[in-house]
């Protein structure tokens, strides 16, 4: 479809108006006038290390880069995360409604959920370990000692006991007299599998009426004689309605919840 045409008037003012600002571009007197533009300027040099203060201060500068390019996987595999966009995934698989809600919504619905329930852990940290780091109360290594108990805690209330013991058992170290001496080696992939169990568990839950409104629906087709039909057609609107008659994100998200209180 082709753009309407332009009237004479309206064409004569767009030109006028093109030259003039092409002329007051060109104009030095007009350009020096204006206020230049202070663009900041960014230097990178590389030096020998001054002593061994430059050297725990480049050490620090690597750690902390290391960190920041762990935070996708740090946060997939310590935090609620995991359980939660399965759960939400499920959720969308069982009312068979495609990519509706999209990748994105679930993704970012899942990433503030887990903002809420990580929130008194972050919390936690940051009174006991960030600040007092901050204001030079405690060192580095002292700092990041007080930062792991609260996320261990957390982790550990989640973990089945037998998933921990099955990495304790393969890691070849003996059994941990207390929860401060379980490594984080072996208590991250317990805790994800851990919650890979549980999010399958209530992912299977959920499906379970969904399926019975699959199976009503393709027995009356069957029954009728409508074997052409696809029965996902005619359920997918029966499934909706049942969500939100129930007020279905609202239990589901409730549900998630409840299982981390």
């Amino acid at each position: 479809m082709k753009p309407p045409a332009l009237s004479a008037p309206v064409r004569l003012t767009l030109g006028l108006l093109t030259v003039v600002v092409i002329l007051t571009a060109l104009d030095p007197g007009v350009v020096g006038a204006q206020p230049e533009l202070q663009v900041p300027g960014l230097n990178i040099d590389f030096q020998p290390a001054a002593g061994p203060d430059g050297v725990v201060t480049s050490l620090q500068i690597i750690f902390l880069l290391t960190v920041l390019s762990l935070a996708p996987g740090i946060l997939v595999m310590m935090t609620s995360f995991t359980r939660i966009v399965i759960v939400l995934s499920f959720v969308r698989n069982a009312l068979a409604t495609q990519q509706v809600p999209p990748n994105q919504v679930l993704i970012g619905l899942a990433l503030f959920l887990t903002f809420f329930v990580m929130a008194p852990v972050w919390a936690q940290v940051n009174n006991t370990a960030l600040q007092p780091y901050l204001n030079g109360e405690i060192s580095q290594e002292e700092a990041i000692q007080r930062a792991g108990v609260p996320v261990r805690e957390f982790m550990l209330k989640h973990t089945r006991e037998k998933d921990l013991a099955l990495f304790v058992r393969f890691g070849g170290v003996n059994r941990p007299d207390s929860p401060e001496d379980v490594p984080f080696y072996l208590l991250i992939p317990a805790f994800a599998i851990s919650e890979l169990k549980t999010a399958f568990q209530m992912g299977f839950i959920i499906y379970i009426p969904f399926i019975v409104i699959d199976m009503v629906v393709a027995s009356t087709l069957m029954s009728m004689g409508m074997l052409m039909l696809p029965p996902m057609m005619i359920s997918l609107p029966f499934k909706i309605l049942l969500f939100v008659m129930v007020d279905g994100w609202h239990l589901v998200v409730r549900s998630l919840m409840l299982t981390y209180q």
